[in-house]
């Protein structure tokens, strides 16, 4: 593998980093003790894998039906996750609620929640020319770093971190939507 399949399995991995980071910035402004940390942390990185695991079956079933729009289709995708997350960002439309993200139904919604942007990357992975494996390692592992960044420096980073942290997750994904669209269009890298 060349060090490019490797620096877009980063870049992807990285930016679904960057809103696990949002929401465990917000977690750690609470508090929190390490095992609450380590769930928080598992719970996260399970769902972002999943969540790629789950879009890379659509992408693939996609694929047969749609042929080669379907990349272009995944890439759309992640431009539209992304725009949503900037229109949140700017807006305010998510509202905390009364969820406790750090156990039960409100962990199980808050990981769901912040990995629907994997199901985009998952859907459009396989056609960046990445290996899977090394996708969902990457994935992985900036899940949990960003995670364990966030909490711990929750209380620290507050409000202000955590809604920039939002915002540039969006951003991010709208440019790997139209980077890796372009990156295809003119079979650069594949």
């Amino acid at each position: 593998m060349t060090a490019g399949v490797y620096l877009k399995a980063l870049f992807v991995a990285l930016s679904l980093g960057l809103d696990v980071f949002a929401v465990s910035v917000g977690v750690g402004m609470k508090g929190a003790d390490r095992w609450l940390k380590i769930r928080i942390g598992a719970a996260f990185a399970v769902a972002e894998v999943t969540m790629t695991i789950v879009g890379v079956l659509l992408g693939q079933a996609a694929g047969h039906v749609l042929g080669d729009a379907a990349g272009y289709l995944g890439f759309a995708a992640l431009f539209g996750v992304g725009g949503y997350m900037i229109y949140e960002a700017l807006h305010g439309t998510e509202d905390g609620g009364g969820f406790d993200l750090s156990r039960g139904f409100g962990l199980v919604l808050g990981a769901l929640s912040i990995s629907l942007d994997s199901l985009g990357i998952g859907f459009s992975i396989l056609y960046i020319g990445v290996p899977l494996g090394v996708s969902l390692a990457f994935i992985g592992a900036a899940s949990v770093l960003s995670t364990t960044l966030g909490l711990a420096l929750g209380r620290r980073l507050g409000v202000i971190a955590e809604e920039r942290a939002a915002l540039a997750a969006g951003i991010v994904l709208v440019l790997t939507g139209v980077a890796f669209a372009a990156l295809k269009f003119f079979h650069v890298g594949s």
